[in-house]
């Protein structure tokens, strides 16, 4: 098979994307430790790196709705940790999304619907045409695991930071557990799907369409 296009890496928005996307958690967790632990600092400066961030990226050219999504989710955690005086709540909304994500790509490989395959467009543009793609689906479905496990680790490493109010750790991790994860996550699941196809098999690119009788 030859080398494909990986759709995935590029909705993620690549390696400046993620990047840019732990940045006002870094930036939070520095102004709230600087200043004396002041929650309304800290979430204002958050906030304003997230515009600029945004209005960079929309000037590159990005994806609007992907560089809004980053935006929203960075005002829904100051939003939360608004409300809630804790610093620690600004975590809590990606906590829950995490366990959310590793639900929703677990159904989906129960389900025999791959959330991989449908996040890439099955690598052709067309989402809903997995089923014809028997080769495909059984790819995705083990790549997908790996997706549902690193969602499964965030959770796992955040839920006991965020319980004992451990603000750097989440910071940390936001860090780490993002591109170098992300980064891990796709080459991981791209060597799933390659050992997966048959070795005479065309590619994502050209799938081998089985239609059943």
């Amino acid at each position: 098979m030859t080398a494909e296009p990986n759709p995935l890496h590029d909705l993620l928005g690549g390696r400046r994307g993620a990047l840019e996307s732990a940045l006002p958690s870094v930036v939070f967790v520095t102004v709230y430790l600087l200043s004396g632990s002041h929650l309304v600092w800290a979430l204002s400066t958050a906030l304003g790196v997230a515009a600029v961030l945004a209005a960079l990226r929309l000037m590159r050219r990005e994806k609007p709705v992907r560089v809004l999504g980053g935006l929203a989710g960075v005002a829904i955690a100051a939003v939360v940790a608004a409300r809630t005086g804790n610093a620690a709540d600004y975590f809590l909304p990606s906590l829950l999304a995490n366990v959310a994500s590793a639900l929703i790509w677990a159904v989906s490989i129960v389900a025999r619907w791959p959330l991989l395959g449908v996040t890439g467009g099955f690598g052709i543009g067309r989402e809903t045409a997995g089923r014809q793609h028997p080769d495909l689906i059984r790819a995705y479905r083990r790549a997908s695991r790996i997706w549902a496990g690193s969602f499964l680790v965030r959770a796992g490493v955040n839920l006991p930071l965020y319980l004992t109010d451990n603000l750097v750790g989440l910071g940390i991790s936001r860090v780490l557990l993002g591109w170098p994860m992300v980064l891990l996550v796709i080459a991981g699941s791209w060597w799933a799907i390659r050992r997966s196809l048959p070795p005479d098999h065309p590619g994502i690119m050209h799938p081998r369409v089985h239609r059943e009788l």
